[in-house]
């Protein structure tokens, strides 16, 4: 499982015209399931995100995390993290979870992260074709691979 952390000052997901989920200060992430991702990864990663200290304390050293500061998430599912472009010009999607097993993943991940953060998260649609907004603050943005824990 990856993903795609960008700590941002705003951020927004509109579907078909609409804004389906909007924050102001916190986190966008992007989430990528593969076939082998287990719940274990999903566990993993969300508290990590959740701990993850990238918010800048009084001193403006980053040393607080989402929670801390008592800001937001939106999480999106984007099959294409696992993107394969190392022969010719095409990506390959073969890593990346088909949907029954990645929305369940995803969906578990939503739901670890909402349990740990205590409160609920924004999210885009599975699926859906979907528009984000976000203003990027810093830039800072991390990419975190379930596979790369130890």
């Amino acid at each position: 499982m990856k993903i795609v952390i960008q700590r941002v000052t705003q951020a927004s997901v509109t579907i078909a015209g609409q804004i389906h989920a909007a924050i102001k200060t916190g986190l966008l992430v992007l989430v990528g399931v593969e076939d082998a991702d287990t719940d274990d990864d999903v566990q993993w990663l969300s508290q990590k995100l959740v701990q993850l200290r990238i918010f800048n304390d009084e001193a403006a050293i980053p040393n607080l995390s989402v929670k801390d500061v008592g800001g937001d998430v939106i999480i999106v599912s984007q099959f294409t993290l696992h993107a394969a472009t190392k022969k010719g010009n095409r990506p390959s999607y073969i890593k990346a979870a088909k949907p029954p097993l990645a929305a369940t993943l995803y969906e578990a991940f939503v739901a670890a992260v909402t349990q740990q953060l205590g409160k609920p998260v924004g999210t885009g649609v599975f699926g859906a074709d979907m528009q984000l907004a976000l203003v990027n603050d810093g830039p800072l943005t991390i990419i975190i691979d379930s596979k790369n824990k130890i």
